[in-house]
């Protein structure tokens, strides 16, 4: 898994020694190579996850994910030169990065083995997008959509925050890998459907979902 995150992560060093000229080309075609080699982790012989280390690994549900997630940057790229003309050569640097660095935590975001660390880096993306909205967005309200996403975000993890400590200390682990060797079925009990529901909080904020999209 090293594989892909340093190579993205010295994608940001790459685009801001470029030349002028270059700033759009060296990321792009650099961060295809990475995309294609992202391809590698939907090759597994059996239904089995590929265990990397100790911190990183994939399993049916995330390489996919990773995939989706390796082939957005190069398309962002190319689609963000026309808009970005007028721009700044710092500006179109400070923009680049910011798609680099929010790759670079999505990519870690699906493929650790901690929970704590998923949410951790989960709500790194903020950042980078919060940028994104506020400097680059096309209208006029993408401050308020920057405030609002911000608002919103931090208040739907905070039941996941809660839920992941509640299972800590309930299991004593929040491993994906061993959790898998501790299964056992839940009992159709509140606590676990208010566990379910706060666990959901975080990522359905994220969605189109009439009353929680309103940013």
């Amino acid at each position: 898994m090293l594989k892909i995150i340093i190579p993205t992560i010295l994608l940001a060093p790459l685009m801001w020694f470029s030349k002028p000229s270059m700033i759009w080309i060296n990321p792009s075609i650099h961060s295809l190579v990475i995309s294609l080699i992202v391809l590698l982790t939907l090759n597994r012989p059996t239904n089995t996850d590929l265990i990397f280390s100790l911190v990183f690994f994939t399993d049916p549900l995330s390489s996919p994910l990773l995939v989706l997630t390796a082939w957005l940057l190069p398309l962002m790229i190319m689609a963000s030169q026309s808009h970005l003309t007028q721009e700044s050569l710092i500006r179109k640097k400070l923009y680049i990065l910011m798609l680099i660095s929010l790759q670079s935590f999505l990519i870690m975001t699906f493929s650790v083995t901690e929970l704590i660390m998923f949410y951790i880096l989960f709500e790194a993306t903020l950042i980078p997008t919060l940028i994104i909205i506020t400097r680059w967005g096309n209208q006029t309200e993408r401050l308020n959509a920057g405030l609002y996403f911000l608002f919103y975000t931090l208040v739907g993890s905070l039941p996941l925050l809660v839920a992941l400590i509640y299972i800590q200390k309930s299991t004593g682990s929040l491993n994906f890998i061993i959790s898998t060797y501790q299964s056992s079925p839940l009992s159709m009990s509140w606590t676990n459907h208010i566990l379910w529901l706060a666990c959901i909080m975080a990522f359905m904020v994220k969605m189109p979902l009439y009353g929680l999209h309103l940013w």
